[in-house]
């Protein structure tokens, strides 16, 4: 589903990626795992279009990312890539289901529609009762979640996390592990998520090893 090849980036004379390759199949959890400076979440937003590689190509359910037109390549974006940060970039104004709801009104969705799909999504996480609350009234726990859901909003094929559960502590973030799983099981979701997290990466299916900008 999700094909790299010959990913190479450099900042400068920095050189970050080496010719790094990927394969994903469908319903895949994946953690790519290194030390810091390994050039994983560099590799993660390359794999998301919100950075292009100098060689190499990505290409997600066929379609190669680079041969896209920015217009083109952020509807694709929108449509078929969810993520996940370390960082909820929850918007403080909004409630969890007007944030949730985000990714499809810049589809184009409607307001119904979205806000069907989007309270379907906070129940599945265990939010109903928390829809109409802003992030300022949630848990780190919660908010992550309401990422989560957000990910979600438009069935996308993948989901990219970079260390999503980095700010949360072991009983939440051994949560999140887990609700990973579950989704997967759930939606039939792919996921491909950067971590440190040992715990996490064990329920992966699979486990990628960086080191020096290169799969080892």
């Amino acid at each position: 589903m999700l094909s790299a090849k010959g990913i190479h980036k450099s900042y400068g004379s920095l050189q970050i990626l080496k010719g790094v390759d990927l394969e994903v199949e469908k319903g895949e959890i994946i953690s790519i795992v290194g030390a810091s400076g390994a050039g994983k979440s560099t590799f993660l937003h390359i794999l998301g279009s919100l950075d292009m590689p100098d060689n190499g190509s990505v290409l997600l359910n066929g379609t190669d990312l680079a041969k896209l037109s920015t217009n083109k390549l952020s509807a694709f974006r929108n449509e078929h890539i969810g993520f996940i940060f370390q960082f909820h970039h929850l918007l403080p104004e909004f409630t969890a289901l007007e944030n949730v709801c985000i990714p499809a009104f810049i589809a184009g969705k409607g307001r119904s529609e979205s806000e069907k799909r989007a309270q379907y999504l906070l129940g599945l996480l265990g939010l109903s009762n928390r829809s109409h609350h802003k992030p300022s009234e949630l848990s780190g726990g919660e908010q992550q979640r309401v990422s989560v859901a957000r990910a979600l909003m438009n069935s996308p094929s993948i989901v990219l996390a970079d260390e999503p559960s980095g700010n949360l502590d072991s009983e939440n973030a051994n949560a999140l592990h887990h609700l990973f799983v579950e989704l997967r099981e759930t939606l039939k979701q792919t996921f491909v998520i950067v971590t440190h997290n040992e715990h996490l990466a064990e329920i992966s299916d699979r486990t990628v090893h960086m080191k020096d900008g290169l799969v080892i």
